[in-house]
């Protein structure tokens, strides 16, 4: 699975790192993704990440 965040979409919320901290990283004023590929346990936690995101920022590939 990977996980992608649109840098010029995201507003810096930290959503998604609170919510799947092994994954997502605030950097400056937006989200990035912290490994490639997500690792198999943080599968859920990840999709949760995305769904949550309130300007959908983040898509995942499988």
């Amino acid at each position: 699975m990977k996980a992608i965040v649109d840098e010029s979409t995201c507003i810096g919320c930290g959503l998604c790192e609170q919510t799947c901290p092994a994954v997502f990283v605030l950097v400056g004023q937006v989200d990035k993704v912290r490994v490639d590929p997500v690792p198999e346990d943080e599968w859920d936690r990840c999709c949760e990440a995305a769904a949550s995101c309130p300007v959908e920022a983040i898509t995942v590939e499988e």
